[in-house]
């Protein structure tokens, strides 16, 4: 009974505080909605859709090394 109480006291000391704000994957989320619209509407082909959805998902990565690239960091 002692070990147990023990190892909860000593999990409880260990737990960090993990405050998570879901205002960044809003963001991203309409930044996708938009970017697929937009690469989908100039799609020609299936192949160019598929490419354009990829484009969607990765364009903030895109995004931050062009910037990054610009500002020669």
């Amino acid at each position: 009974m002692s070990d147990e109480n023990n190892s909860s006291v000593h999990e409880r000391r260990h737990r960090k505080a993990v405050n998570v704000n879901h205002a960044g994957s809003a963001v991203y989320g309409l930044g996708f909605i938009g970017a697929a619209i937009f690469f989908i509407q100039h799609a020609v082909t299936f192949w160019a859709c598929v490419i354009g959805i990829l484009k969607a998902i990765f364009w903030p990565a895109m995004l931050v090394y062009k910037l990054l690239e610009y500002l020669k960091m």
